[in-house]
């Protein structure tokens, strides 16, 4: 479905950029006062060459990475980016209106510019704060820090039965086919500088490496959308350690849960 769609988009961007570059082409010809139908074809071949080439790069994969990363978002980050744009593009609508009345072309820029800059530092200071959601939506709340852990003098400990999941047994894939067995009834834990692990390895260059990210995402999208075993990822990190391997046995040796891996060494 996703390769026919693709392909669909390819060949309309190889239409508009045919005319597009068309249109150039005739234009730069009158400019010249060169043949215009040379100079038209030539630039329609490349609109045509371009679009194919091009259109998936702009269209197709943008928002299949957009799908993945908001499939394995913490919920308080997703929430703190929404509210982030909404306030943000409040705020740029106040200064439309005095905007909108200077002289052109800076009303036609400024407006817009003012938009995007509201919107970033909005985001940026939302997602700063995003742990402050949780005490906000209580169904946010997800495990204390590892400095809140360890001051939490309460008997219950919300990680007594958590496995930790690691970067090699997420891109493997058959978790989720273990979780629906019923053979695994702990909650999957998943720290945040795994995912970014995982998020760092799907934009390698190298194929196969890249492939093996974007599986490790599809995987976790999979096991928060089907898994009947609730799946928590969480901000809990070890500053001390510098590789994830070596935060993940730390942050295990804390919560004195299990770690769950393929990694043999």
């Amino acid at each position: 479905m996703n390769l026919s769609i693709e392909f669909f988009l390819r060949l309309a961007g190889a239409f508009v950029g045919a005319i597009i570059l068309g249109f150039a082409g005739n234009t730069v010809a009158k400019l010249l006062q060169a043949p215009i139908i040379a100079y038209t074809s030539i630039f329609s071949l490349l609109g045509v060459l371009g679009g194919l080439i091009l259109t998936p790069y702009f269209t197709v994969r943008p928002v299949r990475r957009l799908r993945q990363n908001i499939a394995v978002m913490p919920a308080e980050r997703l929430l703190a980016i929404i509210v982030g744009i909404f306030l943000g593009l409040i705020a740029a609508a106040l200064f439309a209106l005095p905007l909108s009345l200077l002289p052109p072309p800076f009303r036609q820029i400024l407006p817009i510019l003012t938009a995007f800059f509201f919107c970033y530092v909005s985001v940026v200071l939302f997602t700063m704060r995003q742990n402050d959601l949780r005490g906000i939506l209580p169904s946010m709340r997800t495990a204390p820090t590892t400095a809140q852990a360890a001051n939490n003098g309460s008997d219950h400990d919300p990680f007594a039965d958590a496995v930790l999941l690691d970067t090699s047994v997420i891109i493997d894939g058959r978790i989720t086919d273990i979780s629906k067995t019923g053979f695994i009834r702990s909650t999957l834990l998943v720290p945040n500088f795994i995912l970014l692990e995982l998020q760092h390895i799907a934009d390698s260059s190298d194929t196969l490496r890249r492939n093996r990210g974007r599986r490790g995402l599809d995987v976790l999208g999979i096991l928060r959308n089907e898994a009947p075993v609730p799946i928590k990822i969480t901000d809990m990190d070890v500053t001390e350690v510098k590789d994830a391997d070596s935060k993940l046995v730390a942050l295990a040796r804390h919560l004195k849960c299990p770690i769950m891996t393929n990694d043999y060494n």
